[in-house]
């Protein structure tokens, strides 16, 4: 018999988890910094008319918002009550929409600028006029992908 044994199945060193709770709370900060919640603020009165056929946009990262609709209260004593354009989180005219749908092609890679979409959220009450104006703003930018915001039809 020998006097110095074989320790049998010798196992690694446990891992420690002291610092697990530092490094869950580090990425816990990191993806509060980093996520957005919100695109834009809305400054226009917008309900979307019902329609009976409608399809869900694939790709969101991919559509520009034009947002139609009148001045929301706090916002009427400046702009008025008439119909205004709101792109991003500032008003403006159609005239700005080149300008506006060129920085928004800027934000995504060159292969995808075909599949980029301009939805429009028209306020139910605005007259055909404006939005025509803005359609044909949006044919001059060359922006032929042209899609209506909606709701479902309550039955």
């Amino acid at each position: 018999m020998s006097k110095f044994s074989k320790k049998r199945g010798a196992t690694a060193p446990a891992v420690s988890t002291a610092s697990l709770p530092d490094i869950i709370f580090m990425l816990l900060f990191f993806f509060m910094v980093v996520t957005v919640m919100k695109d834009s603020t809305l400054k226009v009165d917008v309900i979307v008319p019902n329609a009976t056929e409608l399809q869900k946009l694939e790709k969101k990262s991919l559509v520009s918002y034009l947002y139609l609709g009148k001045p929301k209260d706090k916002y009427r004593e400046i702009y008025g009550t008439s119909t205004r354009l709101q792109l991003n989180d500032k008003f403006a005219s159609p005239d700005d929409i080149p300008l506006f749908l060129e920085q928004e092609k800027l934000s995504v890679p060159e292969q995808l600028h075909p599949f980029m979409t301009a939805s429009m959220r028209v306020d139910k009450n605005v007259t055909m006029g404006v939005v025509a104006d803005v359609k044909v703003a949006l044919r001059k930018a060359n922006q032929l992908k042209v899609n209506y915001s909606a709701r479902p039809r309550g039955d």
